[in-house]
C-alpha cells in the first residue's frame, strides 16, 4: 500500500472525552494543538487516553489525527434525524487524509504495473489492481464495446485535466469522455474541500434501522466515509472511476472520500485483539475494521454490520472493499455532513 500512517496504541479502546457536553466552545480534542500528522494524543503511547476504570459510549475526539482537522473539535447543540435535540461533536475536516498521500489512480499505459495505479471494485466480489493489463483484459470482463486505450500506442484514456474530470465524474458522461479511466486531482480543489460533520456525543438508538445516505461518517484521519460507489452508473458509460490504494477518490462535488475500508484510517490499535477503530458513523457509533488480530471476521453481526461487546458497546465492522460498502444501515439517529 502506497501510504504511511501513524498508529496510536492505547491502554483501553474507549477513553473518557476531554470535552464537556455543556461546553460549546471548549477545545475537545487534544489533537487540535498538534500540527504534525500524528495522533492527537501525542507521539508517545504513554500520552494516550487511559480509561481502565470506565467505558465511554460514543465518539472520543482525542482519537482524530490533528492534521486532518481544520479547527478544534467542539460541542454544539444539534438536532438528529429522529428529531432529538442533543449535543454533537462538531468535526471540521480539511478534506485530505492526515496520514496518507492521495492517489495514484489511473495508470497511463498498458505496460504500467500496479504501482502506477490504484484499484477498482464493482461490488461483484473482486478488487482489481489498476495495472496496465487490466485495461487490456477489460473486454473480457465487461464486453467488446470497451475501448479504454489506444491500440497503437498503448496509452490509456485518462481524464487528466479538470475539465475532463468534471465532464466524466457525473451521471451523464459526455460521449468524448466515455471509455476513460476517470480520475480527479485534489489540486483542482485547493488541496481539499472542508466539511463539517456533526456526530452525537451520546448515540441515540432507534427501534428500527435506517438506510445509509450518500455519506455515512468520518474517519479518524479526517476523510468522509461514503456509501457504496454508484458502480452501475459508472459502468454504463464504459468508465472506470479509479480508487487509490486507500479506497478513496476525488469527487468534484465533495472532494476526496472513502468508498472502501483498506486500513488507512485505522490509527487506533486495540490491545484485546479486536479489530481496529477507523472512524465514526453519523449516529456516533464506532466503525471498526473487518478483521480482528487473528484475521477473522466476527460472525454475530446484525443487518447493519454491528454488534455489542462490554468494552465498546454497540459498534459496526466495515465490510470488505470487494463488497463496495462499509456498513449496511444505521442503528442510531444521525447527525449531518455539510460542505463549508
Amino acid at each position: 500500500m502506497k501510504t504511511s500512517f501513524y498508529t496510536l496504541v492505547i491502554l483501553a479502546l474507549l477513553g473518557t472525552s476531554a470535552c464537556s457536553d455543556s461546553d460549546n466552545s471548549t477545545d475537545s480534542s487534544a489533537a487540535a494543538n498538534d500540527t504534525s500528522a500524528d495522533s492527537g494524543s501525542g507521539d508517545d503511547a504513554s500520552d494516550a487516553p487511559d480509561d481502565t476504570d470506565s467505558n465511554q459510549v460514543g465518539p472520543n475526539p482525542d482519537y482524530f489525527l490533528a492534521a486532518g482537522l481544520a479547527e478544534n473539535i467542539t460541542t454544539t447543540s444539534c438536532t438528529l434525524t429522529d428529531g432529538t435535540t442533543t449535543q454533537c461533536y462538531k468535526v471540521v475536516i480539511n478534506g485530505a487524509p492526515a496520514n496518507a498521500e492521495i492517489g495514484p489512480f489511473c495508470p497511463s499505459n498498458i505496460t504500467d504495473d500496479a504501482t502506477e495505479g490504484g484499484i477498482w471494485f464493482d461490488g461483484s466480489g473482486e478488487v482489481y489492481p489498476l495495472e496496465g493489463q487490466f485495461f487490456v483484459d477489460v473486454k473480457t470482463l465487461y464486453g467488446d464495446d470497451w475501448e479504454l486505450y489506444d491500440e497503437d500506442t498503448g496509452e490509456i484514456h485518462v481524464t487528466d485535466t479538470q475539465v475532463a474530470c468534471e465532464a466524466a465524474a457525473r451521471p451523464n458522461v459526455a460521449a468524448e469522455y466515455q471509455n476513460h479511466c476517470v480520475q480527479c486531482s485534489i489540486s483542482y480543489y485547493d488541496g481539499g474541500m472542508q466539511q463539517t460533520i456533526l456526530i452525537p456525543v451520546t448515540p441515540v438508538p432507534m427501534s428500527n434501522p435506517e438506510t445509509i445516505g450518500a455519506d455515512l461518517g468520518v474517519s479518524l484521519n479526517g476523510v468522509v466515509i461514503a456509501g457504496p460507489a454508484p458502480v452501475t452508473q459508472i459502468l454504463a458509460a464504459n468508465t472506470i472511476a479509479a480508487f487509490d490504494d486507500c479506497g478513496g477518490h476525488v469527487n468534484p462535488a465533495e472532494g476526496y472520500h472513502y468508498h472502501a475500508s483498506l486500513g488507512c484510517s485505522e490509527v487506533v490499535t486495540t490491545i484485546d485483539d479486536h479489530a481496529n477503530l477507523m472512524g465514526y458513523a453519523l449516529d456516533g457509533y464506532g466503525i471498526y475494521g473487518m478483521l480482528n488480530a487473528d484475521g477473522e471476521e466476527d460472525y454475530d453481526l446484525d443487518e447493519c454490520r454491528g454488534h455489542e461487546d462490554e468494552t465498546r458497546g454497540y459498534h459496526y465492522h466495515a465490510a470488505s472493499a470487494a463488497e463496495n460498502m462499509f456498513i449496511g444501515c444505521y442503528q442510531g439517529a444521525q447527525g449531518s455532513i455539510a460542505l463549508n
